[in-house]
């Protein structure tokens, strides 16, 4: 097969950015802070370490950018999906599950106001850099393998656990779930689709989507 999985250029880093701001205005809600130390709706996972966790990619971006175009192999989303992860099928018990729940709670170390913080500032540097960088720039995340992925490609990836993740911690506190315009969702719903057939099949998503009748339990993607 050799489709790709693209939503390329200002779209996508529209769609990013607004997630991002969407997803830092709950995270910095009172309510998150009241229940910080509590549990999450995710197994095993704190308020504290889902907050974190939702951002700490941001937070090592800039540096990424910064540094020199990355040497490893460039993969493409699709490849990066079906391929390369391991988290995506790993269950709550798993080793790799276990290092990324840690990194959530590092992330979130300072507290509340401190990952508020972060996130603001953050965020801030995004909005100027991103829109100047070229969308195949390679980005190598160290701690996910030796490859790397274009930059539009990897901003995809968090528009969507942007999305995911702030849906999490809203029922984890008690508030609704954030509204994200189409031009978030649009790619968000798209990707998860295609998880969705890797996962279940093309089937099994069709009838998830056309026939209540015989729809499948769950077509979950990730």
């Amino acid at each position: 097969m050799t489709e790709t999985w693209n939503w390329r250029g200002a779209r996508i880093r529209d769609a990013y950015l607004t997630a991002a701001d969407i997803a830092g205005r709950l995270v910095a809600e009172p309510a998150v802070a009241e229940a910080w130390d509590g549990p999450s709706v995710l197994p095993k996972w704190s308020v504290r370490g889902l907050a974190g966790h939702m951002f700490w990619p941001e937070f090592a971006l800039p540096g990424m950018l910064a540094a020199p175009v990355p040497a490893e192999p460039v993969v493409s989303l699709r490849a990066y999906y079906l391929e390369r992860v391991t988290w995506l099928d790993a269950g709550v018990d798993a080793p790799v599950s276990g290092r990324i729940r840690q990194g959530g709670e590092a992330a979130a170390a300072d507290g509340h106001e401190g990952l508020c913080r972060r996130v603001d500032e953050v965020l801030a540097v995004l909005r100027g850099l991103l829109p100047d960088m070229p969308a195949e720039r390679p980005v190598h995340v160290a701690t996910w393998g030796e490859w790397s992925l274009e930059l539009d490609d990897l901003l995809l990836t968090r528009t969507m656990e942007l999305v995911v993740h702030s849906d999490d911690l809203a029922c984890s506190v008690g508030l609704p779930s954030p509204g994200f315009p189409e031009s978030v969702t649009a790619p968000v719903i798209d990707l998860l689709t295609r998880l969705a057939v890797r996962r279940h099949g093309p089937a099994d998503v069709v009838r998830a989507l056309s026939r209540a009748e015989r729809a499948p339990a769950s077509i979950a993607g990730i």
